[in-house]
């Protein structure tokens, strides 16, 4: 049996034959490293622009938002953990072609584009490069919400059909440590893919994980040096899935705001329910 290594994000993980990685949408088929998850969307839905969350991309527009299952993390407050933690057998899913898919886009009104979302979309580049190829020409944006942990050759792949992103920084790297994760490369996709669209970040604020103000000094400084109008989206955690913590104080989501607004242009807060 051949077995081979995954490239995609910085798990690497070694596939034999028939099986399938840490994020159950990639499999090694026949010495191929083929997406399993490719078309098969969980989610369809259309949404405001500001829900991805992107403030200064369109303000003001709906997108078609569409998710499928698996994940390279595996975040234990994930608020879709349901599609997120789930393989083929767990959820439910419909097949949908690059070309339906980009029928729907085109047929929608009033439809900025399509928004690949609610899982980690870049374990299944593939179909966003697809579906991306038939929509542009018609003018359609293509947004990707992602954890930014993929690899420089993904990234490669999609820099010409992307237009936005919104990329997730979850704290400093004992808080990937010990969510499960790459800091430096989530790191790296945010300092490339700048360069290449329109990119806006959030944190999900923890209580005693990353919500202290030497953290997001730190995270402010670091983006303002890489572009200070960099929109930057401080958001309030709710306990879910394997989280129990309580909610974050609003007055702490305050309080790093003003810290990081010292730095970056916008510094937005979010969940503040």
């Amino acid at each position: 049996m051949s077995e081979i290594r995954c490239e995609v994000c910085f798990r690497h993980c070694i596939l034999n034959e028939g099986r399938t990685g840490f994020c159950r949408a990639r499999m090694n088929q026949n010495g191929q490293n083929i997406c399993t998850g490719y078309g098969r969307i969980t989610s369809l839905a259309l949404d405001p622009i500001e829900k991805k969350p992107l403030a200064r991309f369109f303000p003001g527009s709906m997108i078609l938002s569409a998710g499928s299952y698996g994940c390279n993390l595996a975040c234990p407050f994930c608020q879709n953990w349901q599609i997120s933690m789930a393989d083929e057998t767990s959820v439910h899913y419909e097949t949908v072609s690059a070309e339906e898919l980009s029928a729907v886009v085109l047929r929608t009104e009033g439809n900025l584009g399509i928004a690949f979302t609610y899982n980690e979309p870049l374990i299944s580049w593939e179909y966003i490069r697809d579906v991306a190829k038939l929509v542009k020409p018609y003018g359609k944006k293509v947004v990707v919400v992602s954890n930014g942990c993929a690899s420089p050759s993904v990234l490669m792949e999609l820099e010409p059909y992307v237009d936005a992103m919104n990329i997730d920084l979850k704290g400093d790297d004992a808080c990937y440590r010990e969510f499960g994760g790459s800091y430096e490369q989530a790191k790296e996709t945010i300092e490339r893919m700048h360069t290449h669209c329109h990119v806006e970040v959030t944190s999900l604020i923890i209580p005693g994980k990353n919500d202290s103000e030497e953290w997001v000094e730190k995270e402010a400084k670091w983006l303002a040096s890489l572009d200070p109008s960099i929109v930057l989206h401080l958001t309030r955690y709710f306990p879910n899935w394997k989280y129990d913590l309580p909610a974050t104080p609003k007055e702490t989501i305050w309080k790093l705001q003003k810290t990081a607004s010292q730095f970056l242009e916008t510094v937005l807060t979010g969940n503040m329910i």
